[in-house]
């Protein structure tokens, strides 16, 4: 096992999948803690499993996501906007209601992160908006 597997493994070992794979889940849980970059490396190591499977583009898109949050905690505004601008374009080819998740409030979360950058563009939106957070459904059991 790598250090990266024994990583994810550690960060999914209390998580709860709300009937979704392990990965999927333990996405939203680091991803609402703030905690980005572990959120795209869980939901990569699942995402590298079947990255050409019919929810490729859409995992790669929550991934761009989780990225585009990591570059706004490292201060790089540019590359932010350019993984929301990508997170968007992977999520679109969804339907409105996939994966527990509701399209329209993946992009109004997406809209407003890129919005307050095109009106301050040097001015890191993590310092003044409220952390984003992402809730899919819970599976029925």
């Amino acid at each position: 096992m790598s250090k990266k597997d024994a990583k994810v493994e550690a960060l999914l070992a209390h998580i709860d999948p709300m009937g979704w794979a392990l990965e999927y889940a333990g996405f939203f849980a680091c991803f609402n803690r703030g905690m980005y970059y572990e959120a795209h490396d869980v939901l990569e190591s699942h995402w590298l499993k079947d990255r050409n499977g019919p929810d490729g583009d859409f995992y790669k898109g929550l991934i761009q996501l989780a990225g585009a949050f990591v570059h706004l905690k490292k201060q790089r505004l540019k590359p932010a906007m350019s993984l929301f601008n990508l997170s968007q374009k992977y999520l679109g080819k969804y339907p409105e209601q996939h994966q527990g998740l509701n399209r329209h409030e993946l992009f109004g979360l997406i809209d407003q992160w890129r919005k307050a950058l095109e009106s301050h563009p040097r001015q890191n939106p993590l310092d003044h908006l409220p952390s984003p957070s992402l809730k899919p459904i819970r599976l029925p059991r």
